[in-house]
């Protein structure tokens, strides 16, 4: 067996403190609490607004609370809830106009005429934002089963190997992408992938297709990693020649392709311009599984001919396989610094690899604030 190099991450021993350059516990409520105070704006507009009508002359108006809550109230809540906020507004009006005796001044019917149309046209809004929701909603399950047809989730056993995959959107609410992931067992052992197509879109999803019939097929078929990867390189170069304009010309997918033979406690790795994976020890220690020999991004054998070669690793009991795309390690904080899930995942263990790729999805977003650039796919496995 031939020992890779491994590249111990995070320049940290087991065991130390992680830092967290994210986002602080009272910075991650702030969303909450926000949309709770929108949401309580109505009321507090219209009880600011009675204060206002009640105590000032009678020359000054409270028009603009009374006329804001039905329209914040709109997008926010129901129908029926929205119709209440315009009610109540108009009630609040004409019961001040009768308590201070002005109900039939010209100023006084304004206000009132004022109030009522804009509350008409609050219902109005909110029939238009709760069609609009529907049709998102309905885009929303149409993108999703789009998604679980092109990447299915894995068995969570394989030969005994516990595995767990995620896809995590840029955009909160968005499903579908360029970023893909594949598990099979074969009689050469269990192998998977994990890429990322370049482009976004519908044409990204029907690249992350081809790759992903590609390499089910390959994956039983061929004897080495190396065959597959070779098979994926003439699939995308097939499905770039049906292709008009950009997308034939520089069309590519970075993927890292791993094959864990059957009880001989190692991995092989063909990577094709894919950021290296983990690997996690059961102690805690980290390594980066750096290939000696990449070649260039599947699709591009065009520029120029690299052999494909796997390199093998050992990968002991009670480790795990981490393989991701660069939306984890190129997610920014607010000042610009790359996530570093080598450094952020040293000398700490995990109970299951379900766990690890959702606390990993979890620490990313809040690095970044809940910005990501880029969406992001994951592949743990766990040696029994």
């Amino acid at each position: 067996m031939e020992e890779g190099p491994y590249v111990r991450a995070g320049g940290r021993l087991p065991g130390d403190p992680v830092p967290d350059p994210g986002l602080g516990p009272d910075e991650g409520r702030r969303i909450p609490y926000t949309l709770a105070f929108v949401r309580r704006l109505p009321a507090l507009l219209l009880v600011v607004g009675a204060f206002y009508d009640y105590f000032t002359p009678q020359d000054f108006t409270a028009a603009p609370f009374f006329t804001a809550a039905p329209l914040v109230a709109a997008p926010l809540y129901s129908r029926r809830g929205t119709v209440l906020t315009g009610l109540t507004a108009v009630a609040v009006v004409l019961a001040i106009h009768l308590k201070l005796g002005i109900v039939l001044r010209i100023d006084a019917v304004t206000e009132v005429v004022t109030v009522v149309t804009v509350a008409g046209l609050a219902v109005l809004i909110n029939l238009l934002v709760r069609r609009s929701s529907e049709q998102l909603a309905s885009v929303r399950e149409i993108a999703e089963a789009a998604q679980r047809a092109v990447l299915p989730e894995p068995a969570e056993r394989i030969r005994g190997f516990e595995i767990a995959a995620r896809y995590e959107a840029a955009q909160e609410g968005a499903s579908i992408g360029g970023d893909l992931y594949a598990v099979q067992d074969t009689p050469h052992g269990v192998r998977l992938i994990v890429g990322d197509v370049r482009g976004k879109g519908m044409g990204a999803v029907a690249a992350v297709a081809v790759v992903i019939g590609a390499f089910r097929e390959a994956a039983q078929q061929e004897t080495t990693l190396e065959e597959v990867a070779e098979r994926l390189e003439r699939a995308l170069a097939r499905e770039g020649s049906r292709r008009d304009g950009l997308d034939a010309f520089e069309g590519f997918t970075t993927a890292v392709l791993a094959e864990i033979p059957h009880g001989d406690g190692v991995v092989r790795i063909v990577d094709r311009g894919h950021p290296p994976p983990l690997l996690l020890e059961a102690d805690g220690a980290v390594h980066t599984l750096l290939v000696k020999e990449p070649a260039l991004p599947l699709g591009m054998g065009e520029l120029g001919y690299w052999p494909d070669r796997a390199q093998e690793f050992a990968f002991p009991d009670g480790a795990t396989l981490l393989v991701y795309t660069d939306g984890l390690s190129e997610a920014r904080d607010r000042h610009g610094v790359f996530f570093d899930p080598g450094e952020r995942l040293a000398g700490r263990t995990f109970r299951s690899p379900e766990a690890l790729l959702g606390i990993l999805a979890k620490e990313v977003r809040r690095y970044s604030g809940g910005g990501m650039s880029d969406d992001m796919a994951m592949i743990a496995v766990r040696h029994p």
